[in-house]
């Protein structure tokens, strides 16, 4: 059975006033702005950042430094897909060398609201939702790291998928799915796969049952496959 994720109990349950207040405030002091799909988000550390609308995506990148009889080389793999923000959920981009950390919107009209942590002074309500909800994400991320040490690529990508679904999935005919599009690329370098690799587990998890696409692309999980971990 799904459970309903604690994002979307805050949604429910969060005064409309105070983050009306807080909206109102941001865009009075310039601290909101939109963005297109795929466009970097400017970030630093130290500054808590809320989405407003929309989604975000969190990838990461390692340098990795390879020394040569005549030169130092420097070498940048490919981003590592992190995971999302969703609305109303916090984020911070944390600097440790040599991984670099960085956001995109991932969907079309994705607004952001940043401020100092201190300006949640104004809004101590608030400021012990924001430090519930990175509790929650942590929790999340243990989940997560449980799912990528699963041997085979098919159960951390069934695993994966279940996780990213049971967070952000919203009900449909075809079950759970994801409101936005993934691709098997980004997938693929969240389990430590391949994009070719991930493109034929789907279509095994597909021939079994145990996932569904729907619309444009957008991976379902059938109501009865949907685990109830959001509150483990």
């Amino acid at each position: 059975m799904y459970s309903v994720s604690p994002q979307q109990n805050s949604e429910a349950s969060r005064p409309f006033l105070t983050w009306q207040r807080i909206i109102d405030w941001a865009q009075e002091h310039y601290r909101v702005r939109s963005f297109s799909k795929d466009e970097k988000i400017p970030t630093r550390p130290g500054l808590l950042y809320l989405v407003q609308k929309g989604a975000v995506r969190l990838v990461g990148t390692a340098q990795v430094n390879a020394t040569s009889a005549t030169r130092l080389a420097r070498i940048s793999p490919e981003e590592a897909f992190l995971g999302f923000v969703g609305t109303g959920q916090p984020f911070e981009i944390v600097a440790q060398s040599p991984f670099t950390l960085q956001s995109y919107a991932h969907v079309d009209q994705t607004s952001v609201v940043w401020m100092y942590w201190h300006d949640l002074d104004n809004w101590p309500h608030f400021r012990r939702e924001v430090l519930d909800a990175f509790r929650y994400q942590h929790q999340r991320k243990l989940l997560w790291l449980s799912t990528l040490g699963q041997r085979r690529t098919i159960d951390r990508l069934l695993g994966f998928l279940t996780l990213l679904i049971e967070e952000y999935g919203e009900p449909t005919d075809e079950g759970y799915c994801l409101p936005f599009p993934l691709t098997h690329a980004q997938i693929g370098s969240a389990i430590g796969s391949t994009r070719v690799t991930v493109t034929r587990l789907m279509g095994k998890l597909r021939q079994k049952g145990m996932i569904r696409t729907q619309g444009d692309n957008l991976l379902c999980l059938p109501t009865d496959s949907v685990l109830t971990t959001g509150n483990a």
